[in-house]
């Protein structure tokens, strides 16, 4: 197949499963029917399949991760719109965002060194607990490989949304700020999408939460980089 053709069949292949995976997951409402989840694994098998490499792959695809960046920034809109609980709860916001991304990292570290990565994979892990766009670039900032990253990052955001809503029923979390903070912090992107279905005021929260804890996670490995 010529190299145009095959771009194109991948761009429209992957959009095409996603909205398969889509429709599949609002009609039975199953965790693993997460298109996060559903199109990453139908698109490695048609990859494996169809004998194809993942440069190939990316050839036609590679569009699709630079949206990251203004989807992310799109979470901007429900943020604003609930500015009053910003400005009601930021000291509780910032404290969160501080102990979860402290934490965050910390299982990390004990995790890599538990495994015994090699340092580029370490650097690799650490990010993983915020959203993609900011844990790719914290990734090449402290010397490891943003395309793995990002599926460190897909992993535990799928993981956390599966397991937050079981959460819930156990943890004495009854007001919608304190759930869409779970999402948020645990799960970035993913939680986001999951915390949405719960309610208006936990999504806002939630994508307040993820991009906070990615931009103060960007700005703690600028530090981190020049001392």
């Amino acid at each position: 197949m010529p190299t145009e053709l095959a771009a194109i069949f991948w761009a429209v292949a992957t959009l095409a499963l996603y909205a398969a995976s889509r429709l599949a997951y609002r009609r039975f409402k199953r965790w693993w029917l997460s298109p996060l989840l559903t199109t990453w694994v139908l698109c490695g098998a048609l990859i494996v399949g169809l004998h194809t490499s993942y440069h190939d792959y990316l050839r036609g695809t590679d569009w699709l991760a630079g949206l990251l960046g203004p989807a992310t920034v799109a979470f901007a809109i429900p943020i604003y719109e609930q500015r009053a609980l910003i400005a009601r709860y930021w000291t509780i916001l910032l404290a969160g965002v501080l102990v979860g991304s402290a934490i965050a990292v910390g299982v990390s570290w004990w995790l890599a060194g538990l495994l015994q990565f090699s340092p580029e994979m370490r650097a690799s892990l650490l990010p993983r607990s915020i959203t993609t766009p900011f844990a790719m670039e914290i990734s090449q900032r402290i010397g490891g490989l943003p395309a793995l990253t990002a599926s460190f990052t897909a992993v535990t955001g799928l993981f956390g949304a599966a397991i937050g809503e079981s959460l819930l029923l156990w943890l004495p979390l009854r007001s919608s700020f304190a759930r869409g903070a779970l999402f948020g912090m645990g799960a970035h992107g993913a939680g986001v999408a999951k915390a949405r279905e719960l309610g208006a005021e936990e999504g806002a929260v939630a994508g307040l939460i993820m991009v906070f804890a990615g931009l103060v996670n960007v700005l703690g490995a600028s530090l981190i980089g020049k001392i």
